[in-house]
């Protein structure tokens, strides 16, 4: 029987992943770089390897590409707080439905500074016991260490849990730790089939009726 469900943040909680597509972006155009939203998947959502290697390959350092990244990230940080940033359409009425029958927790590689930026308009958090960040372990999803450390916060079996993803590496990281995983296509993931998940959504009311099936 389910007794709990970890969410990912970013395109399941949150419609973020097209500002953060936006913000890798525009990193990259100065340089003459341009990077497709296929890309960012391939190299953001479904590896985790980010386009840094299109600025080795022009001799960037490692020093120059940190400070970079920095930089990215800060402006990303500017944006979050200066636009309202949306929750994902029924997404709260879910939360709202499951949260007297299911323990909760937050699984994301959002950092904390942008988790709480996102956060702070809006009304979920309440809903979940616990939130693990970027900050909060070593190795990022598709490690399994994020959904392994989850797991133990629950101090549940893998068997009495599932998880809701939006990428490929997620997905990787839920199956890597033995988990069950959901994954809630939006835009940049429609295009994917996500073989291995457990089942694949589109809306929050596909999500919903495959979450009761789990609990029947």
């Amino acid at each position: 029987m389910l007794k709990a469900v970890l969410w990912d943040n970013d395109g399941v909680l949150v419609d973020t992943e097209q500002l953060f597509y936006e913000a890798n972006r525009d990193l990259f155009r100065p340089h003459q770089i341009e990077l497709s939203e296929r890309q960012f998947f391939d190299w953001y959502l479904a590896d985790n390897c980010g386009a840094w290697h299109l600025l080795a390959e022009r001799g960037f350092t490692l020093e120059q590409m940190n400070a970079m990244r920095d930089g990215r990230n800060a402006r990303y940080a500017l944006r979050l707080a200066r636009e309202t940033i949306p929750a994902i359409a029924g997404v709260s009425a879910l939360l709202e439905r499951l949260a007297p029958r299911l323990r909760m927790g937050v699984v994301t590689s959002s950092t904390t500074e942008h988790f709480d930026i996102i956060h702070a308009r809006l009304d979920l958090r309440r809903h979940f016991e616990f939130i693990l960040t970027a900050e909060t372990y070593v190795h990022s999803k598709p490690s399994p260490e994020p959904y392994l450390l989850g797991l133990e916060r629950l101090g549940l079996d893998a068997a009495d849990c599932v998880v809701v993803e939006d990428s490929p590496r997620g997905l990787q990281a839920a199956r890597s730790a033995g988990l069950r995983c959901i994954v809630l296509r939006h835009a940049l993931t429609r295009h994917h089939d996500f073989p291995g998940a457990l089942r694949v959504v589109d809306d929050m009311a596909q999500l919903r009726q495959a979450l009761e099936q789990l609990m029947a």
